[in-house]
């Protein structure tokens, strides 16, 4: 072993009187806090009210922790479904166990419908919140350091990571600093969020191409860092379940990219699919305006502006547009 690594952590939860506290649940609520902080930010710059976007927030959190712990579930059913195993063990989200994949496809879709119902425009709330949601999966990496799982082939590198030998895999007992994947991939991510946050403010990235762009660059990372991990895991002709599906889902967003910058060049004016003042409320959803096609051209009507004359632009963009 190396006489340099980094420890793990001696403990991945602790007791507050009758509960039980794991460090893995406090990651992924710290991660929600940052992403709920910055996307709001983001998407106030856009037009959107606070009450708005915590309305949505709760939505996509919650459908995309399930979608994330769905995915974990069937992708690893052996984990959970089979002689000896326990199938009430795939609600224990605390004892680890989330697809990244469920968990953004599940929430993007619920954001989606959120917006449809609300008047917003999907691609520009998609990527106000790309760099939140990149920013917030680093910190939910930490809750596998804390759980020390999810790491890599052993190594001997000054940066190897120690693991206790009650959670080294079969056939690796012998080993004892492992590649530490999720410091690769929390520094993959806290990387990704600034480029996502610079590329936003340098080109016209709008029109749901800064969230597309987030895909691409997490797919591209998520390859590389999967091939190193050791814990068990389907395979399809010696490959994990999880290259497939970076490798797949980067092909569909370059391609999907490539038609945006086509098809849907610069950016939206704002959030609204129309003007906030024609804005109908529905139901028990914030007040919206109604639903006209994304691309749709700005509208220009003769008559008096604000000082009496000249030409009156109901969609004009209101400030500096962002991403």
């Amino acid at each position: 072993m190396s006489p340099l690594f980094i420890p793990s952590p001696p403990i991945s939860s602790f007791s507050l009187g009758p509960l039980t506290i794991h460090f893995y649940a406090l990651c992924i609520l710290a991660g929600i806090v940052v992403a709920a902080v910055l996307g709001n930010r983001r998407l106030a710059r856009q037009g959107a009210t606070r009450e708005q976007f915590e309305s949505m927030l709760l939505w996509v959190v919650v459908i995309g922790i399930i979608g994330a712990r769905a995915y974990h579930v069937i992708t690893d059913h052996e984990l959970y479904f089979g002689p000896g195993r326990h199938p009430i063990d795939a609600l224990k989200i605390w004892n680890g166990g989330l697809g990244i994949w469920g968990g953004v496809a599940a929430g993007a879709l619920t954001a989606w419908v959120w917006c449809r119902r609300n008047g917003m425009r999907f691609g520009v709330v998609a990527d106000a919140l790309a760099p939140a949601v990149i920013f917030a999966q680093a910190l939910g990496r930490l809750g596998n350091w804390f759980n020390q799982e999810l790491f890599g082939r052993p190594t001997t590198l000054p940066w190897g990571l120690l693991i206790d030998p009650e959670h080294r895999p079969v056939g690796y007992e012998q080993f004892a600093t492992f590649h530490p994947t999720f410091l690769y991939e929390l520094i993959w991510d806290v990387l990704g969020g600034f480029l996502l946050l610079w590329l936003g403010r340098r080109f016209a990235m709008g029109r749901g191409k800064l969230f597309t762009c987030y895909v691409m660059y997490y797919c591209l990372g998520r390859f590389f860092i999967e091939a190193l991990r050791i814990d068990p895991a389907n395979t399809i002709g010696g490959f994990r379940i999880n290259n497939y599906t970076s490798a797949i889902v980067f092909v569909l967003a370059t391609i999907l990219f490539i038609w945006q910058l086509r098809f849907r060049p610069g950016n939206a004016p704002d959030v609204w699919r129309a003007s906030p003042a024609t804005a109908v409320p529905t139901g028990d959803h914030p007040a919206g305006p109604a639903p006209i096609a994304d691309d749709a051209p700005t509208q220009v009507s003769p008559g008096p502006d604000a000082s009496g004359s000249g030409t009156h632009v109901p969609n004009a963009p209101r400030g500096e547009s962002f991403n």
